[in-house]
């Protein structure tokens, strides 16, 4: 007769109760033993790891503002196509939920603004920071906006259809075409018909950015509805993986794909392997993953940043939106998804006979605002400028990466200033070109106030402008960054080690002009650094042949006394000077700068014969000259005295 209780269990059953209670009592030593040692650690620093560790273990939207005392909305829109898509909302300041916020005429009236995440992600990308000033939609609450989240069909919020069950591969034959076509357009409809709202302004990262693209540019009405559409790390057409064997491989055949992950979603099994992995080795894993497709370092996002945000990283998306990308990355055009599979070797006869339809991005009018970095190996914006309007702005941060745009340690000094901007200047849907100009002194005002505070605490360094017109001009350089600097030593700057204040300063008219572009000499915006480069491109107004000209002060004293012995005095940054290509004080401008002994002066001329050619690119002190030789005229002078000439 077996002993009542313990006759129940065998021998294996009882050396796993023992084992079971052996970890038990080992996790609770481990824990007491942490929580000793975080007596010996700095307050900041525990506070830090709390809240990346609340972050990190936030179940959904809601839970990751209510970290930070925010009350978040949800809301659920059926598209055309009979998809429901989550929303998500942060309408009201911390103490103000009771207020009612655009409901009717008694309510508080708040402009709209809508953010929209990138591929495999949701709308948790946005909130999921360690630091509520270093989060957009929580500084855009602050200012007083009515923020709304989108989140694509598939996604953790949006799996649901009335037509079709995840488990079938109905549901997940969508493409970035179901995106632009659907998503974002209902998605916008929804938020303006419960606003009351007249427009909205449209935020994106990533693929949100190529989204819009898609849908303003098939969808006319939606050029009415969105007053400014700012681009975080856009994408349009980008260049491929840094790794050269899965390029070529997914290049090659893009539906390749298919066959590794289905019809299906893809990487489903993601959310197991962050569950069972530790989380500072699933954070390796992913920063691995990263630079080995895309040679990301990841240096500008915290360890702490890391921990908390890579587990909201990861979203469902249809296998079928990765090949449209590839296939988009093959093709190097913006296009609508090719349902034609076309062997690898007979592309060039195949495209003779069919023609996938590219998206006609250049007919959209809604102001267009990138801002994209200058490591980031998934963004080629010479390309992308040629296929957008003429009056787009582009906006560079130098040595920022794709997801810098959303997690970086100084993304609040760095990004912010250009969304604010835009947004303060582009209020309504007309699109005039007086937004256009009060954007443009808006980002003068912006930089010279953040060239002001760093100087006097050694802040993180600021960049300016660079705004690029029309497809014209993009056979020359799109931006010249100044300067540079490791990771390192951009942590000491922020740190108040006296880090060295750099610009990059592009003046460009707000709206183009039959004559062609106007160029601005004002000597304040120089004054943003003592080593500034000032470039602009000017296109031939005859079309013919473009030259070059180059100027670089090597100190500001340099320019002041060039712009001295030219007879200008300086211009206030809020009420810049134009002048015509050809102004008489152009040439004087230039050659006061050689005789300054302090600018380096480079020109190259049209090509034989080329009546008409004229600079296409002017950098510090513009010059008109041009000639009919095929030489180059290079002129260099120095403080000591010596320079060369060729």
């Amino acid at each position: 007769m077996p002993i009542p209780f313990l006759g129940r269990l065998n021998i294996i059953e009882y050396a796993a109760l023992v084992g079971s209670f052996f970890l038990v009592g080992l996790e609770a030593f481990i824990r007491v033993f942490t929580l000793a040692l975080q007596e010996g650690r700095a307050e900041k620093e525990v506070r830090a790891s709390a809240i990346s560790t609340s972050i990190r273990n936030a179940s959904d939207f809601v839970d990751l503002c209510a970290t930070f005392g925010y009350t978040a909305e949800e809301h659920v829109v059926q598209t055309k196509d009979g998809y429901l898509l989550g929303l998500h909302r942060l309408a009201w300041r911390k103490g103000e939920e009771d207020t009612k916020v655009n409901r009717g005429i008694n309510s508080v009236k708040k402009r709209v603004v809508y953010l929209h995440h990138g591929l495999l992600m949701n709308s948790e990308v946005w909130v999921c920071l360690t630091d509520e000033q270093r989060a957009l939609p929580f500084v855009l609450v602050e200012k007083g906006f009515d923020v709304w989240f989108g989140n694509n069909r598939g996604n953790k919020y949006s799996k649901k259809s009335i037509y079709s069950s995840p488990s079938s591969p109905k549901f997940w034959n969508f493409s970035i075409d179901e995106f632009a076509f659907h998503d974002i357009p209902d998605s916008i409809s929804y938020i303006l018909e419960t606003t009351g709202q007249p427009s909205l302004s449209y935020i994106g990262f990533s693929q949100g950015t190529a989204q819009a693209f898609a849908s303003l540019a098939v969808h006319p009405k939606l050029n009415d509805q969105v007053n400014v559409f700012i681009a975080l790390a856009p994408a349009m057409s980008p260049a491929g993986l840094s790794n050269g064997v899965v390029d070529a491989l997914v290049k090659a055949s893009p539906q390749v794909l298919f066959l590794l992950f289905g019809r299906r979603s893809i990487l489903s099994s993601a959310t197991m392997w962050e569950s069972l992995l530790y989380p500072p080795l699933f954070t390796k894993v992913i920063d691995i993953g990263l630079s080995f497709l895309f040679n990301w370092r990841t240096q500008n996002i915290s360890t702490s940043q890391k921990l908390a945000a890579y587990p909201h990283l990861y979203s469902f998306t249809s296998t079928k939106s990765v090949v449209h990308w590839f296939q988009i990355i093959r093709t190097k055009s913006f296009q609508m998804y090719d349902d034609d599979v076309h062997p690898p070797l007979l592309v060039s006869a195949t495209s003779k006979y069919t023609k996938v339809a590219r998206y006609p991005t250049r007919n959209i009018k809604t102001p267009i605002v990138l801002v994209y970095g200058g490591s980031d190996s998934l963004v080629d914006i010479k390309a992308m400028l040629r296929e957008l309007p003429r009056q787009t702005v582009a906006n560079e941060i130098p040595h920022y990466e794709h997801l810098d745009f959303l997690w970086a340690r100084d993304v609040a000094e760095r990004v912010f200033p250009h969304v604010f901007d835009a947004l303060k200047s582009f209020t309504g849907a007309e699109h005039t070109r007086e937004q256009y100009a009060r954007y443009q002194l808006a980002r003068q005002s912006s930089s010279l106030q953040a060239m002001s505070l760093g100087s006097g605490g050694g802040g993180a360094r600021r960049r300016g402008q660079h705004a690029a017109k029309g497809s014209d001009v993009m056979d020359s350089d799109v931006s010249t960054a100044v300067g540079g600097g490791s990771n390192q030593e951009e942590e000491e700057s922020e740190a108040g080690a006296g880090g060295e204040e750099k610009a990059e300063v592009v003046a460009s008219p707000a709206t183009p002009t039959r004559w062609g572009p106007r160029l601005s000499l004002s000597l304040d915006t120089a004054r943003q650094s003592p080593h500034a480069l000032r470039e602009t491109h000017i296109p031939s107004p005859t079309g013919g042949p473009r030259g070059i000209a180059h100027a670089r002060c090597s100190s500001l004293s340099g320019l002041e006394k060039a712009e001295s012995l030219a007879g200008q005095s300086p211009v206030s940054p809020v009420s810049p000077t134009w002048t015509r290509l050809g102004s008489p004080r152009v040439p004087r401008l230039r050659d006061a700068a050689v005789q300054a002994g302090d600018v380096a002066v480079e020109q190259s001329v049209g090509a034989p014969g080329s009546a008409g050619a004229s600079p296409a690119r002017v950098a510090g002190t513009p010059s008109p000259r041009t000639g009919t030789g095929g030489g180059q005229l290079r002129r260099e002078s120095t403080k000591g005295g010596k320079g060369t000439t060729t």
